[in-house]
């Protein structure tokens, strides 16, 4: 289990530095501001998530590799990101595939430090999706988590999968992986199909009657 979580993790920080990184390439950073990017997006999620179990210092900083495979990924995305770029819509589908690892791996490491269930699901969720937030806010976006269709949602389904097969006594290799295609698929279909969440209306007229009290308090000073 532990070797199925550090790979899983490994695999997780580097297509998640890879998108990090893609998106760093499309805003024009010079080479340190990609590489930054890349380090921020592979490793949010997962430093989070051992703060939040108590698996400190985080392995994102006390084992070399983590920045190793960051640093790898931003290099590549830095200097042929015209390969990568053939991909269709690479920032999409890398940060789509690490949030599927991420979100396995959140939960199998939550569920070996004895939390229970729902909580190890939870925290799932939110060790897939502190990367990409951790990279939208860097790039001063609204977190893809916000607004995008089905993403946390994705995470939060493949990390379900991961807490049945556990409470099944299901094999561990093959729950994750069945999780992680499951939340994989599911991102990508989102993407092409649109499918997303009901999403908040302003009411009509509310901006004529929000500004309404500044009018009548501008004219009374004109008046005056």
């Amino acid at each position: 289990m532990e070797t199925l979580l550090l790979v899983l993790d490994l695999v997780g920080t580097f297509v998640f530095a890879l998108s990090g990184a893609a998106a760093g390439v499309k805003r024009q950073l010079d080479l340190f501001g990609v590489l930054v990017l890349s380090f921020a997006a592979g490793n949010a999620g997962g430093i989070t998530r051992d703060l939040l179990i108590g698996a400190v210092p985080p392995a994102a900083i006390s084992d070399w590799r983590y920045l190793a495979v960051s640093l790898l990924a931003g290099m590549v995305t830095f200097y042929w990101f015209s390969g990568i770029d053939r991909l269709r819509s690479p920032v999409l589908v890398f940060d789509g595939a690490g949030l599927a690892l991420f979100a396995v791996s959140g939960t199998q490491k939550a569920l070996a430090f004895g939390l229970n269930p729902v909580m190890a699901a939870l925290l799932g969720m939110l060790t897939g999706i502190g990367g990409g937030m951790t990279r939208d806010v860097l790039l001063a976006e609204i977190p893809t988590v916000l607004r995008a269709d089905l993403y946390a949602i994705a995470a939060l389904l493949g990390a379900a999968v991961v807490v049945i097969g556990h409470i099944l006594q299901l094999s561990s290799t093959a729950v994750t992986i069945a999780g992680a295609a499951l939340c994989f698929g599911l991102r990508l279909m989102a993407i092409h199909y649109g499918w997303h969440l009901p999403i908040a209306r302003r009411p009509e007229g509310s901006t004529t009657a929000a500004n309404a009290p500044l009018d009548r308090k501008d004219n009374g000073a004109r008046t005056r």
